[in-house]
């Protein structure tokens, strides 16, 4: 899987034409695969995987001051936490666990349909949230 989002990220990469940046889950959080992102020139926002081992060891991130001291890590990550709270709404409460539909735009639309019926449940906290116009 690492060494798929390692091609994935250099095409992304090649393409954008600067550096560009990933939000990754902490299992991405290896010191092999962070310096392979930054040889291709994509600055890895990784969770840090400080977690303690069976063995009571703590586990030492990959990911350093250098990356975690910009402001841009810390927004990588809250989206990152927004976008994975759509599809575990989707896979607990929506049609996303298990797909009843054969084909590509048959799943797509069910896709669809349950993006759509997050968005709704969204509404009432999203209005509730501007602020009152005068």
């Amino acid at each position: 899987e690492r060494r798929a989002s390692e091609i994935m990220l250099k095409a992304q990469g090649k393409a954008a034409g600067h550096r560009i940046t990933a939000g990754e889950d902490k299992a991405y959080d290896t010191a092999d695969h962070v310096a392979n992102l930054r040889a291709i020139n994509v600055t890895p926002h990784v969770t840090q995987n400080q977690a303690v081992t069976k063995t009571g060891k703590n586990r030492n991130s990959a990911i350093d001051g250098r990356t975690t001291r910009h402001p841009g890590y810390g927004m990588s990550q809250s989206r990152r936490a927004m976008i994975e709270c759509i599809f575990g709404w989707g896979k607990q409460h929506g049609t996303m666990r298990k797909t009843k539909h054969r084909g590509i735009g048959r799943v797509a639309a069910d896709f669809l349909l349950n993006l759509i019926a997050y968005n709704l449940i969204r509404i009432p906290k999203l209005v509730a949230a501007q602020p009152a116009q005068t």
